[in-house]
């Protein structure tokens, strides 16, 4: 079994090929992959990401690394929009169910024009590969499967890789390798 090192490694190499950004999967299917790794080994993947995507600003190459935080994102919509100081009233007065569905409700989060899906399409380069992390921080008010779905009908021009904390099959995913989502899905594994 490889390191998580060599893992990342081989993904490296995989991004630079040209093949890899024409975007084309089996049968030309949309470019969508996921990245699974032991929850764990959060701050080294945050830390390999970013260095990933510092190495690729400064060197030549004709595209350019768009990292997405979810969690990132969910907070500047609700600070942009003056809500923060609102969710932690929410969540004080009604729990974190309430809290959670609100915000859900707000970012719509559960369809192709929601926010999040907005935010990552209009601050996406044309030629890119885009990462999409932040999936443990933002559970459960944002669920990847939900992401994932709506990205696939507004984005398909460029590879989106999802990091993942936990386990993916190549069916189903296990966030924390506890929590098992029931959906299944059309992305593929980039490295085992």
């Amino acid at each position: 079994m490889k390191t998580l090192n060599e893992r990342f490694d081989e993904a490296e190499k995989i991004i630079k090929k040209p093949s890899f950004r024409e975007n084309k999967g089996l049968g030309n299917e949309v470019g969508y992959y996921i990245f699974d790794y032991p929850p764990e080994e959060e701050m080294y993947v945050r830390e390999r990401i970013e260095h990933i995507k510092n190495k690729n600003e400064d060197s030549s190459n004709d595209y350019k690394i768009a990292v997405f935080d979810l969690y990132e994102i969910m907070l500047k919509i609700l600070t942009d929009k003056g809500y923060l100081n609102k969710c932690y009233e929410i969540e004080r007065k009604k729990g974190f169910n309430k809290l959670s569905t609100a915000i859900a409700n707000l970012l719509r989060v559960n369809s192709t024009d929601g926010l999040i899906v907005e935010y990552i399409k209009n601050h996406t380069p044309e030629k890119a590969v885009i990462f999409i992390t932040g999936i443990g921080k933002c559970f459960p008010i944002i669920r990847s499967h939900t992401v994932l779905n709506n990205l696939h009908l507004v984005i398909d021009n460029v590879p989106v890789i999802l990091f993942y904390p936990g386990k993916y099959n190549g069916q189903e995913l296990i966030l924390f390798g506890e929590i098992k989502d029931d959906n299944y899905y059309r992305a593929f594994k980039l490295v085992d």
